[in-house]
């Protein structure tokens, strides 16, 4: 019984171990993150990054998946919509009149840090 219980204990930690949320990027490489892609990484620096790579600005900052995780539950459609359309504090389009959906899915999966975005 004493065994079954350890054994027990062990597979819980283990699956814990797996579940956590990688921790917020310091604010000093938040300000430094930008996507791979030249042409997307202008667009970040000169629409997304002024509020998500600031601590403060009531945005999701840049690659925290505890800020982002809630939002990615919403689903990509909803995210886009909020980014074309506008929610709360982020103004339509996020100021980026040059950004196509594409661009807008790109940049969120980027900022929600899953680039790759089966995660």
């Amino acid at each position: 019984m004493r065994r079954l219980a350890l054994l027990a204990a062990l597979g819980l930690t283990l699956a814990a171990c797996g579940a956590r949320t990688p921790p917020p990027p310091p604010p000093e490489q938040a300000l430094a993150l930008r996507p791979a892609d030249a042409r997307l990484s202008s667009l970040y620096e000169t629409s997304c990054h002024a509020c998500h790579a600031v601590p403060g600005t009531g945005a999701p900052l840049v690659h925290d998946r505890a800020a982002w995780d809630v939002r990615w539950k919403q689903g990509e459609a909803t995210l886009l919509d909020h980014a074309v359309q506008g929610y709360n504090a982020m103004p339509a389009t996020g100021q980026c009149a040059t950004c196509t959906p594409a661009d807008f899915q790109a940049l969120i999966r980027f900022m929600a840090g899953r680039e790759d975005s089966a995660k």
